[in-house]
């Protein structure tokens, strides 16, 4: 299929690091070269720390790692949870990023390594993730935070865990969650949308791809029936009222589009306020191109609405 790439991620195309047919072992190894050829983020200012937390009943401690300005610009934080399609991505796989975040919001941010599908299917990375969240709000005196003004932020298969995190939160009763930023947000099993079916081949994600990640984080020949509850795939709730203000946003050529921009419509009909940006050109982890200038749009807005979003 042809795509109307913008030209400058047409052109970088051919140096991304090629779509692995989600192989699982290749897929790994692939993610873990990325993140060693990066370059290391200059942390001055910021002081990194590891810990271990509880985890859910029954399940081990949830590594996370808090992020802390020197100077902080306000009493309020991002929880962040990595993207890799619910099978890959550890604390390193956005340390980069949330070091800008830290910085450039002046805001304490605080990132989940949750445990990663297939050795670990739903619900136990979404269960380690929402222990991070409870860890984060119970430990708000400490970390310098109002309880109140935490937002949550993810990408991708992160993004749709923390869509499902805020319904989670929500049911639960807490912790209160005061903005979710769900970037391209993996939210939907059922993979019928049209840009899911017409996708097959884009750089980085494809429908090939989807069908691999949701048969991992579901167990095989789960996804699409309907034994899928809406904290597995936040698509399928139809109760979408009492959430959190949210931005989303969608890729032009990304198999997730469709499913990311009904969804952002359902919010909105479910009387939640909502900012959706489609990009145009873009396709899934388009990103990655970091001089494009449709790229450096989109970081310079994420900044933009988390800053607007926690008051800093």
């Amino acid at each position: 299929m042809t795509y109307a790439f913008d030209p400058e991620l047409a052109a970088m195309i051919p140096m991304l690091p090629p779509s692995v047919g989600f192989d699982l072992a290749t897929l790994r190894a692939q993610v873990a070269r990325m993140i060693a050829e990066a370059p290391v983020p200059d942390t001055t200012g910021i002081h990194v720390e590891d810990r271990c937390v509880p985890g859910a009943k029954g399940d081990p401690d949830v590594r996370v790692r808090v992020y802390r300005p020197e100077r902080l610009s306000a009493p309020a934080g991002v929880y962040e949870v990595h993207g890799g399609g619910f099978v890959a991505g550890d604390l390193e796989y956005s340390h980069a990023r949330n070091v800008v975040l830290a910085r450039e919001l002046g805001v304490v941010v605080v990132s989940v390594d949750y445990r990663l599908a297939p050795e670990t299917p739903y619900p136990g990375p979404l269960e380690d993730v929402y222990a991070g969240l409870v860890w984060m709000a119970g430990n708000a005196d400490e970390l310098g935070i109002d309880p109140r003004r935490i937002a949550i932020r993810g990408t991708s298969a992160g993004g749709g865990l923390c869509a499902a995190l805020a319904l989670l939160a929500r049911d639960r009763g807490g912790p209160h969650i005061a903005f979710q930023y769900l970037g391209v947000p993996e939210i939907d099993d059922r993979l019928d949308t049209p840009s899911m079916t017409a996708f097959t081949d884009t750089p980085a994600w494809n429908r090939p791809n989807a069908v691999r990640s949701w048969d991992a984080y579901l167990g095989p020949g789960r996804a699409g029936t309907e034994d899928v509850p809406i904290y597995a795939a936040p698509a399928r709730a139809t109760d979408l009222s009492g959430l959190p203000p949210a931005y989303v946003s969608a890729m032009h050529f990304d198999p997730l589009r469709d499913e990311d921009i009904a969804y952002a419509l359902a919010l909105l009909a479910a009387g939640v306020t909502v900012e959706l940006h489609l990009f145009p050109g873009t396709f899934h982890g388009s990103s990655l191109v970091e001089h494009a200038a449709v790229s450096r749009r989109e970081r310079a807005e994420e900044i933009a609405v988390l800053k607007h979003a926690l008051g800093v």
